[in-house]
């Protein structure tokens, strides 16, 4: 299922692009996310794939990302960089609680041409809280740096005056639970 990506109303982009994600489950607790962003892409600053490795702070530039609320309110943010750069955080509650996610490393693709660019992100998530078989809910974002510099936010939804890819109502996107092996 592929679903589009809408840019906050009070973030300017320096490019006129679009960006749709298909979400995958291949496998019980695992998420295979392929985000596909299109238009002019010249305009946008995409850092070449680099070493794969964890980095915090992969939000201040060009950077997809996956929220998943497994039950009541603690949740999983994970960032990926077209670096290959990924970070993995659990919260206890709406951006309180923040720790390290202990998951494998993600496998992370890239793809690049001058009117396409896309990113999958394979993540195993069997190592996540799970005190019962309830959905998942996903929130979906990006964050797209133009060669200005500026920021654009980009979600499935916006839940508030300024960006908050963290606010409860940004987790739109249910999986189904998952069925025991």
């Amino acid at each position: 299922m592929r679903e589009l990506l809408k840019n906050h109303p009070h973030a300017q982009c320096g490019a006129a692009i679009g960006i749709e994600v298909a979400i995958v489950r291949p496998r019980s607790y695992w998420l295979e996310l392929s985000y596909v962003v299109t238009g002019e892409l010249a305009n946008l600053s995409i850092p070449p794939v680099a070493t794969r490795k964890r980095t915090d702070a992969l939000w201040r530039h060009t950077c997809f990302e996956a929220f998943v609320r497994t039950s009541g309110a603690e949740y999983y943010e994970f960032n990926f960089a077209p670096t290959s750069e990924w970070a993995a955080y659990r919260f206890a509650g709406y951006r309180a609680g923040k720790t390290l996610a202990a998951i494998p490393t993600p496998d992370i693709a890239v793809h690049s041409e001058r009117d396409h660019y896309s990113l999958q992100a394979t993540l195993i998530l069997d190592s996540l809280s799970r005190p019962d078989h309830s959905s998942w809910h996903l929130g979906l974002s990006a964050v797209m740096e133009d060669k200005s510099g500026r920021l654009s936010y980009w979600a499935l939804a916006h839940a508030s005056d300024k960006p908050d890819f963290h606010h409860p109502e940004s987790f739109v996107y249910e999986l189904s639970p998952v069925v025991p092996s």
